[in-house]
């Protein structure tokens, strides 16, 4: 668990939608930094490509996209891992064919005071489902899969695998309107207790800002595919 709850906890807040935060010629710059940078990960079996911003690509945007983001947050630090080079790492572009699974982006270090994390749609079908119940621990998939959960030969920067959430919100079976309109994807039973807070629903132009302490997954809404741009932050 992280060492500063208290204090992570003071810097919590509902999540926000800001709608026409960039321009249609911003957007395209976004997709353009995208198509240039190196693949990272291309996970075959969850059928999601993977891209990290590195620094020494799209300074201009970086610097936008700061100062857009510092407005509505005020002050903050990446909090992204480092490129074998050691160089900074801004955000995580993912190209997904699949929904992503219930999570959480706690990070790494239990000594970080974690803040918000944003997501910047850059196709226009897609929703992300951010829950009302919160996490203090590290980056971690949460499922009931036996043979995800027995996986513990992780590489760096991997969430570790946990059924931990099950035994922290109670036992109020899941809104089976809900599961059936947006989450297909998930077993019922591994949302056991939880509450949505909010829909999403991607818009391009768009940002959402939440907390990196809520629990979050992908809704199954996709058509073909869909690009988003993921940035961690700290204080």
């Amino acid at each position: 668990m992280h060492k500063h709850i208290e204090e992570i906890k003071k810097n919590e807040g509902n999540p926000k939608i800001l709608k026409n935060l960039f321009t249609k010629v911003e957007i395209n710059q976004f997709l353009d930094l995208y198509n240039k940078l190196p693949v990272t990960v291309h996970n075959k079996k969850q059928n999601v490509i993977k891209k990290r911003w590195l620094k020494e690509y799209g300074k201009e945007l970086e610097k936008l996209f700061y100062e857009k983001l510092k407005k509505e947050i005020g002050e903050f630090k990446y909090d992204n891992l480092k490129a074998e080079n050691g160089a900074d790492i801004l955000g995580l572009f993912q190209e997904s064919y699949n929904p992503i699974g219930l999570h959480i982006d706690g990070g790494f270090n239990f000594e970080d005071l974690i803040y918000k994390q944003t997501l910047i749609p850059l196709t226009s079908v897609g929703s992300t489902i951010i829950f009302k119940n919160r996490f203090y621990g590290q980056s971690t998939n949460f499922t009931i899969d036996q043979k995800e959960l027995e996986k513990k030969d992780l590489k760096y920067g991997q969430n570790k695998r946990s059924s931990q959430h099950l035994k922290l919100f109670g036992s109020k079976p899941f809104d089976e309107e809900m599961h059936k309109k947006y989450l297909g994807h998930e077993k019922i039973e591994n949302l056991t207790g939880l509450e949505v807070e909010m829909v999403y629903e991607w818009e391009i132009g768009s940002m959402l800002i939440f907390d990196r302490t809520n629990l979050h997954c992908s809704s199954s809404v996709i058509e073909g595919k869909k690009i988003g741009l993921t940035t961690f932050t700290k204080k």
